[in-house]
């Protein structure tokens, strides 16, 4: 078991590196309050940071980029560039700072990336990205990752995935993730291109059958854990996105189900409670509360009454004077919204009534 310091000199013993479960990086997303709340839910699942640039880094306040709670680990950091220099020093950052991997977008289609040759665009250059691989591996010990699609535009037939892969394998990349999705690098929004081409696992199930060496994750289009589970037959992994951020109570099932490593979480009540003390103490740090509880909004996703949650929190965390008693009231408003609903279906023998004994 490896153990990590936090930038306040805290340990933690944590889970073992692994992919055969992660949540993806997200922009706007997966910033580490988000990271810190998936971690009370899940113990075995890899969780990544937004994408970084490497100008962020090198130009702006590293520490507010890289700054994380011992609890978030395992935690993996994901840059953006295209300068093996560049990339080379960022990843030596990522590793001083503490992420157990250093991970290489070369997945995202926006303008606005591409425009500082970062992303989706580099799949046309594999010299590049093995340069930077090269480079990355060179400065610290910990994975150098990739995440990537399965083509660009008119660039996406088999052979040209398994030479990219090929290429940046040689220079020290063991492990990929593969959107199974193209990506169109004009003419569709980053949305458009999460959702307009078309789903291809098969394209990743036959580079793990031609690099069977090689650890490969799946990613895209990914709803549930049942889906998930069939993936892991062809593959060595699955990394989820947006179902897990919308939907954050589907991870509580991830350790016993995907890595059969029970992890009992007993009610979305709990996790409330549990992100209480790390509420209180980020805004004795200056957070924002409406910074934290963002990500909480989809906790109760399904559950008779969550709409009061909701409200909550939009109207009142964003005050500047808000503080962990919004969330308080927040629960307790969904409770007796739920205390109703009961009432209405005559008692705990409703369809729902295993959501009032914190089952969710």
């Amino acid at each position: 078991m490896r153990f990590f310091k936090n930038l306040t000199g805290g340990e933690g013993n944590i889970s073992p590196l692994t992919h055969r479960f992660s949540v993806a990086p997200m922009m706007d997303w997966t910033d580490r309050h988000c990271r810190y709340l998936l971690r009370l839910l899940t113990t075995r699942s890899l969780l990544y940071t937004e994408m970084v640039t490497t100008g962020a880094l090198l130009h702006g306040d590293p520490e507010r980029f890289l700054r994380h709670d011992v609890a978030e680990h395992p935690l993996a950091l994901q840059l953006g560039g295209s300068d093996p220099a560049a990339l080379s020093e960022c990843a030596r950052m990522g590793a001083d700072f503490g992420y157990d991997e250093i991970n290489l977008n070369v997945g995202c289609p926006s303008d606005r990336v591409q425009s500082g040759r970062i992303g989706a665009c580099l799949m046309a250059e594999p010299g590049l990205v093995a340069e930077c691989i090269a480079a990355m591996n060179h400065a610290v010990s910990v994975p150098v990752t990739v995440k990537t699609r399965i083509g660009i535009d008119d660039r996406d037939s088999y052979e040209e995935l398994a030479h990219f892969i090929r290429s940046v394998h040689e220079a020290g990349c063991d492990t990929f993730i593969i959107h199974a999705r193209k990506a169109y690098l004009q003419g569709l929004s980053p949305k458009e291109n999460r959702t307009v081409p078309p789903l291809n696992y098969a394209f990743a199930w036959r580079i793990k059958q031609e690099f069977p060496d090689l650890a490969i994750i799946v990613n895209g289009g990914i709803e549930n854990l049942e889906q998930a589970a069939a993936q892991l037959d062809k593959v060595d992994g699955v990394m989820l996105g947006r179902a897990a951020y919308h939907n954050p109570w589907l991870l509580a099932q991830v350790d016993a189900r995907i890595f059969h490593d029970p992890h009992p979480v007993s009610s979305r009540e709990a996790i409330v409670h549990s992100m209480i003390p790390y509420i209180e103490r980020e805004l004795q740090r200056g957070s924002r509360l409406k910074h934290i509880t963002r990500h909480m909004l989809g906790l109760f996703q399904g559950v008779p009454g969550a709409r009061h949650w909701r409200r909550h929190l939009s109207e009142n965390a964003p005050r500047a004077d808000a503080g962990s008693e919004v969330v308080i009231e927040a629960l307790e408003k969904l409770a007796r919204a739920k205390d109703r609903a009961k009432d209405c279906a005559g008692g705990t023998d409703s369809p729902t009534s295993g959501y009032y004994h914190g089952h969710g």
